[in-house]
């Protein structure tokens, strides 16, 4: 039930989900003929999505996540361009679709890059194991495989050998990451890990492991934004002009970012950070 909750729940918290409250509030003072506080509720919706649309915004509050990311990796050791040697390098799941018909084979999500660069560590000798963490959740296109198993067949494909990868398949939560993960630390007696993950999740992800007494250095990945991309933004009127404007994309990089943050409140409610 928790897990449903978690799901369901936030989604009236996120920009579209607060603005279709707020539009249907307003049908309802329509329907009793107040006709001020209609204008207004629809006025504070068409705020709340231009606002979350809005492409400063959006920068601002996916980075106010990504740079704790790099806060985060430095205190644990590590830099963009330097980590430390681990025991294992454990990737979190979130960035591969099922290998369901029509689909020929993988395919990857903007998270997707966690893969990718939980490999390229492996392969630069940052650690000897990788630990694929990730289930599915049957009621949101499930799939036939574990996220974890699919993620093994990518990495296999780019020359990971199967017995240098092991995997958890159940966890549905970044919190069922982390106990799972702890599981088979123990049991193959790893000390120390690299933790790669996006940059946004990063905060959230890190705690919840150091919670669990896990010795973890910060590897983030899937930064959505550079230093350039931010700054590109203020050096031309045609960009000024289009950051002004609503735009799906920012919309969809703010609620993720406000989706992160949910996820720290309710976590840390929990008592899991």
């Amino acid at each position: 039930m928790f897990l449903f909750l978690s799901k369901l729940i936030p989604l009236f918290f996120y920009p579209l989900g607060l603005a279709c409250l707020l539009l249907v509030a307003a049908l309802g003072l329509l329907a009793l003929r107040r006709l001020r506080w209609a204008m207004v509720t629809i006025a504070l919706a068409l705020v709340v999505l231009w606002t979350a649309a809005n492409g400063w915004v959006a920068v601002a509050i996916a980075r106010s996540l990504e740079s704790q990311a790099l806060v985060l990796q430095a205190k644990t050791g590590g830099s963009a361009t330097e980590l430390p040697t681990a025991d294992a390098i454990v990737v979190l799941g979130g960035g591969i679709k099922s290998t369901e018909p029509p689909r020929p084979w993988l395919d990857l999500a903007d998270e997707g890059d966690r893969t990718l660069y939980g490999v390229k560590l492996y392969r630069d000798r940052q650690a000897p194991k990788l630990i694929f963490s990730g289930g599915r959740i049957e009621w949101r296109g499930g799939g036939s495989k574990s996220e974890a198993a699919e993620m093994v067949e990518l990495a296999g494909a780019m020359g990971v050998p199967n017995e240098d990868m092991l995997r958890d398949d159940t966890s549905l939560n970044t919190r069922e990451n982390a106990v799972n993960v702890k599981a088979i630390m123990d049991r193959e007696r790893i000390n120390r890990i690299l933790l790669v993950t996006s940059a946004m999740h990063m905060p959230r992800s890190l705690a919840i492991f150091q919670k669990l007494g896990i010795q973890a250095i910060a590897a983030p990945t899937d930064f959505l934004f550079s230093d350039r991309d931010a700054a590109d933004r203020q050096r031309s009127i045609q960009a000024i002009a289009l950051n002004l404007l609503p735009d799906a994309d920012n919309l969809r990089v703010t609620t993720r970012a406000i989706k992160e943050y949910v996820g720290i409140l309710a976590y840390w409610l929990r008592g899991w950070l």
